[in-house]
């Protein structure tokens, strides 16, 4: 009996393999057959995906963005030799340089000049040569009375504009205030639009030989500019991604800290028409100088324009008569965001 059942165990043993490929062949003789259904499968799908994106991309029409506008030599940027605040081109900046030029300034200039004046006077007046028996006055009770109530009041008349700028700098803003997202990077600026659906692009610094060309300041020049309506109040969203960076645009009167994982807000409305330079004001590392911003102020149509030439939307009814009066074009140059992962078209 033992024998018999070692020889049945030996004949399983040999046979085996040959059992076992021909259970593989006969799979990959089914995976082959199923193969070109599958394939055909997959181009009925992507056949069917393209007819069905295909009514959308032709129902939203290609439109034009407005030119890169020039900059203003002088305006929006620093000036050689300047030495007090950049005109100013919002609301809170002209208060603001009001303060600092006719207010401040002056009252600096008064006090220095009166100390140093009366410093020198004491000197020569109660020198030791002219003055053999000292004074032994201890006391003036008008004296002590004026240069107590005369700073009272020069305080005073310094804190009541101050407090109302303060006031004006942190008001909020109005809910139809076009709304950015900032985001400070190592080493460049993030913007996105989430109101219009314009997904987050990148700001780098130009190279010297393409600012020069372009006609534009050397080390505060962009590829990509922050696009932003004139005359419509606007709210920045400012945050940072790895360390604190601060946003600062002094001829908008803006500079707010990029602080990770906070939102800080920032509200103004831009005067007029232009191009305004500003750059990264808070240390973060190696190539913080090179990070600068560059603000595009357009004309209200010419901002709808630039949206929709970016395949963002318009909040209202103000879309349908942009769109109308934009003018279209086969391809508009769109400001490349940032790249994404295609995700695969299910079968």
């Amino acid at each position: 009996m033992k024998m018999v059942k070692s020889v049945v165990l030996a004949a399983l043993l040999v046979f085996a393999p040959a059992f076992g490929q021909s259970a593989l062949a006969q799979d990959n003789a089914t995976a082959a057959a199923a193969a070109p259904a599958a394939n055909a499968a997959v181009d009925s799908a992507a056949a069917t995906n393209a007819a069905d994106a295909a009514p959308v991309a032709a129902a939203v029409p290609a439109v034009a963005a407005p030119p890169r506008m020039k900059p203003t030599e002088g305006i929006g940027m620093p000036k050689p030799g300047e030495y007090t605040l950049q005109e100013q081109f919002t609301s809170t900046g002209r208060d603001a340089r009001w303060l600092h030029d006719i207010m401040l300034l002056p009252i600096i200039t008064i006090i220095s000049v009166f100390v140093l004046a009366l410093m020198l006077w004491v000197m020569f007046r109660y020198r030791r040569a002219a003055n053999p028996v000292p004074s032994k006055t201890s006391h003036n009770t008008f004296i002590e009375i004026a240069w107590t109530v005369i700073p009272v009041f020069i305080l005073l008349a310094i804190a009541v504009p101050s407090l109302g700028l303060l006031a004006d700098q942190y008001k909020p803003a109005p809910k139809d205030a076009v709304t950015v997202k900032v985001t400070g990077y190592q080493w460049y600026w993030g913007y996105e639009y989430p109101d219009a659906g314009i997904a987050e692009f990148v700001s780098n610094m130009l190279p010297p030989e393409k600012a020069l060309a372009n006609g534009e300041p050397n080390q505060l020049a962009v590829d990509n500019r922050l696009v932003l309506p004139a005359g419509r109040p606007v709210k920045l969203i400012i945050t940072g991604s790895d360390v604190i960076h601060s946003f600062a645009v002094p001829s908008l009167w803006v500079k707010m800290d990029a602080v990770p994982g906070r939102l800080n807000e920032k509200s103004f409305t831009i005067d007029k028409p232009g191009v305004y330079y500003g750059q990264c004001s808070e240390l973060c590392g190696a190539r913080h100088g090179f990070m600068p911003i560059a603000i595009e102020a357009l004309p209200p149509a010419q901002f709808d324009q630039w949206v929709l030439s970016q395949g963002g939307k318009l909040p209202g009814a103000a879309a349908p008569a942009a769109a109308a009066e934009a003018t279209p074009a086969a391809a508009a140059p769109k400001v490349a965001a940032k790249s994404a992962p295609v995700a695969p078209a299910k079968i």
